[in-house]
């Protein structure tokens, strides 16, 4: 029989709240050994961090505390949520385990040493990270915090995504994206109307929103884990 740990998570979204990613990567703080922790939860649909905190330890506990918090925050019921993460030591953690039992809740977890199971919160740190004005290091945790806090609003709120059809997350997670689309449409609509000249193949349409997000579809061929 195949090792559950081996299984490729094969996870489909088709609207936000289906499927969480969620993954710690650490920030580093002024001494040369020293790190804080940023846990993300992402919705994979609409790319929206649904929650996040800075905490000075990787610990199951903490990861417990926000993703409860998080669930409460977005109103989700029994049956409803797959949360997929690495397989860290919190993300595998009992008090985690437990609490997503509780709440009927369905856990999946990256392949051991493969690098592209949790592709979502890979790219989202991968955003944050490249950005002009993230530092080296921080000062104190209260510092990434506050970094954090101008950050997460930003990305949520204002960030026009290229896979989301240059909407933001917040647009797509809280059903917006469909009403601004069609005003774009009506707005390249009038444009043509006036100058058709200007388009030379055909009148313009604004990108479309993705139907499905997936981790692992399985009709794409998959790349080398690293």
């Amino acid at each position: 029989a195949t090792h559950p740990a081996k299984v490729k998570p094969e996870l489909m979204a088709g609207a936000p709240n289906e499927v969480w990613s969620w993954d710690i990567t650490k920030l580093r703080g002024p001494a040369k050994w020293s790190y804080y922790y940023l846990y993300v939860i992402l919705d994979i649909f609409s790319r929206y961090v649904v929650g996040w905190m800075v905490a000075s330890r990787e610990t199951g506990p903490l990861a417990e505390v926000l993703i409860r918090q998080t669930c409460a925050k977005q109103g989700i019921d029994r049956a409803q949520l797959t949360i997929h993460a690495d397989r860290g030591s919190s993300m595998t953690s009992k008090p985690v385990a437990f609490l997503l039992a509780d709440r009927g809740v369905t856990q999946s977890h990256s392949r051991p040493h493969v690098s592209n199971d949790n592709p979502f919160s890979e790219a989202q740190f991968k955003t944050l990270k490249y950005r002009p004005d993230f530092p080296g290091r921080f000062d104190s945790i209260e510092d990434a915090r506050r970094h954090c806090q101008i950050f997460f609003p930003w990305y949520n709120d204002e960030h026009r995504h290229t896979g989301l059809g240059l909407h933001t997350p917040a647009d797509v997670h809280y059903g917006l994206a469909e009403a601004i689309r069609d005003k774009r449409a009506g707005v390249l609509d009038a444009a043509y109307t006036a100058h058709p000249e200007r388009f030379v193949r055909k009148p313009p349409e604004p990108p479309q929103i993705p139907e499905t997000s997936w981790i692992n579809r399985p009709d794409q061929p998959e790349e080398n884990a690293q």
